[in-house]
């Protein structure tokens, strides 16, 4: 009471209360040791960080906790999820469900050109968004394999340019996947020099992450020129060594990050915890000049006995790289599920038949099991590599990335200590991107905040099961709401757009 009385006198208003505190957790902050404390929240932002928070309207007890900055996805692909029209599918449980409060959605080329998931009803969690590159392309070029016109060109760099200009945060490439494999690399740095100008990034599924084309190490080098020829920073999308021809060269890879990172290009990447990727049949196993014109050319292909035959032969190659038949998991449609090897036996038809059998009918996603855990490990020891999910349709990952990074490979494996998965989960990307007072637990950062059970966070989905939410989170807030408590969601959607500024002057 006296101190209230002395704020009258000296006309200074009291101190307001905090919101909501989180009480007694271990706090890591993104950027500095753990230790035990509180976090208190004002509003959206979090107001209080430290030993003992003032007190609060509500409290969240945290003892034995750890509480962490909310994470960041920087490459899912909830981008349906976002848009759907089904208000409990865009709150994204699955994300919610491990602290997940943000996600970049339009990787892998796939972003289209008006900036969907920028626009819309409120969904659960905060969202980010590239142009992509294949989206471009396709309208403008088609499936064909041919270079553009200069006509062409200059219409999908005003294409990207108007994106860029709505928000987006940089051009997003699958340069593995047709028909964005028929563009050359002089191509792409058109494009990207338009984000570039708009200081944007260049985020890229490589152009080969095994041997099929360059080599690993061949897109490694595109990526890392496509950067420095446009000038603006380069962020590889899941990083890895991909099939039995380049198990183990993750340090050869690394090198040549850290070549660049040391002359002073900044070249970031992105990791999922998982050994299988997950892709589709035809772009696991069908040749790229096959695909040539799309889904319709390539079944003319397979009616022409020579031009099989030679499908085939690349084909088989292709799956050798893979680790064989029974390496492919389907995980869509009736063979889900079912290996590669599981399908051809049942049909009677060699591994080759079988796939084939499969893509006459439709173009199933697959897990493709073929990275090894000491480049896995490698790859997630740099401190350029951020957390990602790749979130995409019958893969555990979507429901359990995050969650089994931290069970798998700071608990049981101990690659990494409980800071650096925090720094790698929400603070590198934040700081990577440019999303301005988010990824850490600081006085005046937005109040994205995570508080999970050390003993339980744990991925529950596997290969078979791929459905299943994780385990061990407590509370999550997005923008200050709460979107989780005691374990459960709230229904809260407090998740906002957060589209990049340009750069000044460069937008109409």
């Amino acid at each position: 009471m006296k101190r209230l009385a002395l704020l009258v006198l000296l006309g200074a208003a009291p101190p307001q209360p905090l919101d909501l505190v989180i009480r007694g957790g271990t706090v890591v902050t993104g950027t500095s040791a753990p230790f035990v404390g509180d976090v208190g929240v004002r509003g959206d932002r979090i107001a209080y960080v430290g030993p003992r928070a003032p007190a609060a309207t509500h409290v969240v007890e945290a003892s034995g906790m750890v509480v962490a900055p909310g994470f960041i996805d920087p490459h899912s692909h909830v981008d349906a999820a976002l848009a759907s029209s089904v208000p409990g599918e865009r709150l994204v449980l699955p994300f919610l469900l491990q602290g997940v409060t943000t996600a970049f959605v339009g990787n892998d080329g796939g972003g289209a050109p008006d900036l969907p998931a920028l626009k819309g009803p409120a969904t659960g969690i905060n969202r980010a968004a590239y142009v992509g590159f294949g989206a471009v392309r396709s309208q403008v070029v088609g499936e064909a394999r041919r270079a553009p016109t200069a006509a062409e060109r200059a219409r999908m760099q005003a294409m990207v340019t108007q994106a860029m200009c709505q928000g987006a945060l940089g051009l997003s490439t699958g340069l593995f996947y047709a028909p964005q494999s028929f563009a050359d690399t002089a191509e792409v740095v058109a494009l990207a020099r338009e984000v570039a100008r708009r200081g944007g990034v260049y985020d890229s599924h490589l152009r080969d992450e095994s041997t099929y084309t360059v080599g690993l190490e061949g897109a490694v080098a595109e990526a890392i020129r496509i950067g420095r020829d446009a000038r603006l920073p380069v962020n590889i999308s899941h990083i890895k060594a991909l099939g039995v021809d380049v198990q183990g060269r993750a340090p050869q890879v690394i090198a040549q990050v850290e070549r660049a990172r040391a002359a002073g290009q900044p070249v970031t990447a992105d990791q999922y915890p998982w050994s299988a990727s997950g892709t589709s049949l035809v772009a696991a196993l069908v040749p790229l000049w096959a695909q040539d014109g799309g889904r319709a050319a390539l079944l003319r292909r397979l009616d022409q006995p020579t031009t099989r035959a030679a499908i085939e032969r690349d084909m088989a190659e292709n799956l050798r790289k893979r680790g064989g038949a029974a390496a492919l998991l389907v995980t869509e449609g009736a063979e889900t599920g079912q290996t590669l090897a599981a399908i051809a036996a049942r049909r009677r038809l060699s591994p080759i038949g079988g796939a084939l059998a499969v893509i006459r009918i439709h173009d199933p996603a697959v897990a493709s099991f073929n990275q090894s855990e000491a480049d896995i490990a490698a790859f997630m020891a740099r401190p350029w590599v951020m957390t990602g999910s790749d979130a995409s349709t019958g893969h555990p990952r979507v429901y359990g990335s995050f969650a089994r990074k931290y069970r798998e490979y700071v608990v049981r494996r101990r690659v990494l200590t409980l800071r650096r998965f925090v720094e790698q989960s929400a603070t590198l990307a934040a700081d990577t991107f440019g999303l301005k007072d988010r990824g850490r637990l600081a006085p005046g950062a937005f109040a994205d905040v995570v508080v999970f059970d050390p003993a339980r966070y744990a991925e529950r989905a596997t290969y078979r099961q791929p459905a299943l939410f994780a385990t061990g989170v407590r509370t999550v807030l997005v923008n200050g709401q709460v979107a989780v408590a005691a374990g459960h969601p709230t229904g809260r959607a407090a998740g906002r757009a957060l589209p990049h500024i340009p750069s000044p002057g460069t937008c109409p």
